[in-house]
């Protein structure tokens, strides 16, 4: 929670500055608290997975937060029972009139396809389309960032010969950005993917900067300006298991898989992986909860339509 002090205390500057969270008394006198809403879309077969990864990472914030979780109405996953989708997952056309803090859109085995050819792109441009006007942030995760960046930039996704699959090692560009507050200079992040983005395509966008990156797996995270979009090109939501089981799926699928860089210890799959990442993914949601939504989102969520003309 932030630190509450007095209006003109000097550290209040200071702090500040290093992006820690403090709320001065004229601004707690006005402080209405209401849960945070947040909708993810989850596009990843492995629905009950995903979703656990990442209610577990929301729920490292000490704040309320309200979750609903969403499917796409043109495609339905094969790999999760009917009854767990119409239990808990909500489609467009149901939330459509809703106003979210945050959206989160997962990524999705589909990196080899044209946009245009994956079933349900026409839904998720509407989706994303209409996020402008009703979602505060929104975290786009591996092929959703590869999607967000091609729909709302025109950045070319770049189909890989062979998969980035591992932990590398990456760098804090930009250490001030308040997403990357605690972040060290140089931290561990899991890819599984098929595709990229250039970095120079990154760097030519308006109002784009790139946060982190690796020097092997490329452009990890990058952010409009405003921090209403952040692209996330790796999975720091992933388990300590989940390469290994997308390994092991792909060996039974005769794929020939290369064992993932980085991760089992001397490469062998037999042993137990390291886990040397889930600080910073700690770190990364719990500062877009923190740092990006609670701290920006206005209280009535009406007013986003303004905030949008206005940038």
């Amino acid at each position: 929670m932030p630190i509450k002090i007095p209006n003109a205390l000097p550290a209040t500057k200071i702090l500040e500055h290093e992006n820690i969270f403090v709320m001065t008394e004229t601004r707690a006198l006005h402080q209405d608290i209401r849960p945070l809403k947040i909708l993810i879309l989850n596009l990843m077969p492995t629905k009950i997975e995903t979703e656990t990864q990442l209610l577990r990472l929301l729920g490292y914030t000490p704040l309320q937060i309200e979750v609903d979780l969403m499917q796409t109405a043109t495609y339905k996953a094969k790999n999760v029972s009917p009854e767990h989708l119409l239990a808990f997952y909500k489609t467009f056309d149901v939330i459509q009139h809703n106003r979210y803090d945050g959206m989160i859109i997962t990524g999705a085995p589909v990196e080899k396809m044209r946009f245009q050819d994956v079933d349900y792109w026409d839904e998720l441009c509407e989706i994303m389309e209409w996020s402008l006007l009703n979602v505060y942030s929104t975290l786009y995760i591996c092929w959703g960032a590869l999607a967000g960046l091609y729909y709302h930039y025109n950045i070319q996704k770049q189909v890989l010969s062979k998969k980035i699959s591992g932990v590398f090692v990456h760098k804090t560009l930009i250490k001030s950005h308040p997403l990357l507050r605690g972040f060290d200079d140089t931290f561990y992040a899991p890819h599984s993917r098929y595709g990229t983005v250039r970095t120079e395509d990154i760097r030519r966008a308006k109002n784009l900067d790139i946060l982190t990156m690796s020097d092997q797996a490329g452009v990890h995270i990058a952010a409009d300006r405003s921090c209403r979009k952040f692209f996330v090109t790796g999975h720091l939501e992933y388990d300590r298991m989940t390469l290994a089981k997308e390994y092991q799926r792909d060996v039974e699928n005769g794929l020939h898989p290369t064992v993932p860089y980085n991760y089992f210890p001397n490469d062998d799959p037999t042993q137990k992986p390291i886990m040397n990442w889930r600080s910073h993914a700690s770190l990364l949601f719990s500062n877009w909860i923190n740092y990006i939504v609670y701290q920006h989102t206005p209280y009535d969520l009406s007013m986003l339509d303004a905030q949008h003309q206005q940038e």
